[in-house]
């Protein structure tokens, strides 16, 4: 099992919301044509919570957290194992 620190579970939680709000936005045909204003608060955290946890340019170490997070319902919500 993967141990997340806090920063790198914050990260893959803000990676997982841009990822749900992507596709909420893109499959709505009526808010396709504003994806980029709707989604640009959630592009903004989530770069900032990878800058954080130091995971900005390792897109390995990020598909494995978050892999872990959807994985493990404890691990999501603060218990590392």
């Amino acid at each position: 099992m993967t141990t997340i620190t806090a920063s790198e579970r914050a990260a893959a939680q803000a990676y997982l919301r841009l990822l749900e709000s992507t596709q909420a936005v893109l499959t709505d045909p009526q808010l396709a044509p504003y994806a980029g204003v709707m989604l640009a608060h959630p592009m903004a955290e989530a770069d900032e919570a990878l800058r954080a946890a130091g995971l900005a340019g390792n897109e390995d170490r990020l598909l494995r957290l978050v892999s872990s997070l959807r994985a493990s319902p404890a691990t999501a919500w603060g218990r590392t194992g």
